[in-house]
């Protein structure tokens, strides 16, 4: 692997950026608005008749706006430069190119960080100044917690780049779509014991529910079940094993039957 290589895919994605500012719109909009809509959603349910009981729904919803972004920009970061290239017809020139597929997939995962970064920055000042949430409440969990919720992200940026070149442009759709497909049973919001058995078994077999889980506990009593972080880290090694496995599969299937210059040529 040769960091050369790496470096220069980096800064190639970092000129997208600096070229087109409106790009930025895009990293920051979406991530204020959630948060916007979900911590008023909480003052006005702490607020109002009967919501005294209820304490923990500002930290809870705030919180898991904050961490959800981990997530998906980590995931979008993958799917998406797999969709740059895609779209500027580049694709086909890379994988020819003297690039291997860990350096590609690499630099998308050190853009992912790097969007992150940006992302829980911007929201985390506006939620210590909009809702007095401050995220360092969560103190060395934070580390565990955005590392954990960063590799599954990529995880599932792996296995969307891998939907779209085996199924080419109308597929793309999935790089946003992905996360969503989970996030009901993530326990994102609320306490995965509220769903339903089923539900419960498909939340537990993802590596984030157990992240969630932890972040209420630490917001809710200020301590955290080792056994949450190992479940979580178990569950990401199998699900990154897996999601490198297809990506490759069908990288290498792409390649042999020409699937590749026909995604770019659509």
């Amino acid at each position: 692997m040769s960091l050369t290589v790496i470096y220069a895919l980096v800064r190639r994605y970092l000129y997208l950026y600096n070229r087109n500012p409106v790009r930025l719109v895009e990293l920051l909009f979406w991530p204020i608005v959630e948060l916007m809509v979900w911590g008023n959603l909480s003052v006005w349910l702490e607020t109002s008749q009967g919501a005294a009981s209820a304490p923990t729904f500002l930290p809870w919803l705030v919180g898991g706006v904050i961490l959800w972004d981990v997530l998906f920009r980590a995931q979008q970061a993958v799917a998406i430069s797999f969709l740059e290239d895609v779209w500027t017809k580049n694709l086909v020139n890379l994988f020819v190119a003297p690039i291997r597929p860990i350096e590609y997939v690499t630099a998308a995962f050190i853009v992912g960080i790097l969007r992150i970064l940006v992302t829980v920055g911007v929201l985390s000042l506006l939620a210590a100044s909009a809702f007095h949430f401050n995220v360092l409440q969560l103190h060395w969990h934070l580390v565990p917690f955005f590392g954990l919720l960063m590799l599954f992200g990529w995880s599932l940026g792996l296995l969307s780049s891998a939907l779209i070149m085996r199924w080419g442009q109308a597929a793309e759709s999935l790089a946003w779509a992905v996360p969503f497909f989970i996030q009901p049973v993530a326990a994102v919001y609320y306490p995965v014991g509220g769903l339903p058995s089923w539900a419960q078994s498909l939340g537990w077999l993802l590596p984030c529910t157990p992240v969630f889980e932890g972040m209420r506990a630490v917001l809710g009593y200020g301590t955290l079940d080792p056994a949450l972080l190992a479940l979580s880290l178990l569950s990401n090694l199998i699900w990154m094993a897996f999601a490198a496995a297809v990506y490759l599969w069908v990288l290498h299937r792409g390649r042999e039957t020409g699937t590749l210059t026909r995604v770019t040529s659509n």
